[in-house]
């Protein structure tokens, strides 16, 4: 199990191809066992992935700044709602529960969150997948801007390669669970490993 951060459109003016692909992605996350940080609201792509998960059964957090509840609807059903004081604060606490990292479509928002895990990675900050499901080529012009950066110099090649990019709902998850890094054994999994210790001389 791993808890999977997933940055996607919480706006309501979108074609509702992407809201049935978030709902997939949340369907498959608790299918395969993973509970979801996602940015608390609770309409459109963000909503969608939410209800999918908690329907299979997987554990919701919501990460929302406060200024957000006055203008956008509050996922009031997440298992956990967490309000910050800011975006930044957001970020850095669904970073920090986070196991992995999965972008769908979505708008300038979503690029800024996925642009900054990305650039972490980059830095060696994290060893945490980043994966970027774009069934429709909604971030090519992206993946081209940062193509003509390592022509011309400014990126490594290396920098390509922090991201993997999907176009399926199962590839993303087998992108996600390949790239894992090993989660650190629970204590009930460490005292069975333990031998057991013969007192008797």
């Amino acid at each position: 199990m791993a808890t999977i951060c997933v940055f996607c459109a919480s706006s309501e003016h979108i074609d509702q191809s992407y809201v049935h692909l978030a709902y997939a992605v949340g369907t498959e996350l608790a299918r395969r066992g993973h509970d979801l940080v996602s940015g608390g609201g609770s309409v459109s792509c963000m909503g969608a992935v939410a209800r999918a998960a908690r329907a299979g059964g997987a554990r919701t957090v919501g990460v929302i700044p406060e200024a957000l509840t006055r203008t956008e609807i509050v996922d009031h059903d997440a298992d956990e709602l967490v309000v910050t004081e800011d975006m930044r604060v957001r970020k850095g606490e669904m970073d920090r529960r986070a196991d992995a990292f999965l972008t769908l479509p979505g708008g300038v928002g979503t690029v800024e969150e996925l642009m900054e895990i990305w650039v972490s990675r980059v830095l060696q900050m994290h060893d945490k997948p980043v994966v970027v499901l774009d069934p429709d080529g909604v971030f090519a012009p992206l993946r081209e801007q940062v193509d003509l950066l390592v022509r011309r110099g400014f990126a490594r090649p290396s920098v390509r390669d922090a991201v993997v990019w999907v176009t399926t709902v199962g590839d993303a998850f087998d992108a996600l669970e390949r790239a894992r890094p090993v989660l650190p054994p629970s204590r009930e999994e460490v005292l069975e490993a333990e031998p057991a210790v013969d007192i008797d001389d």
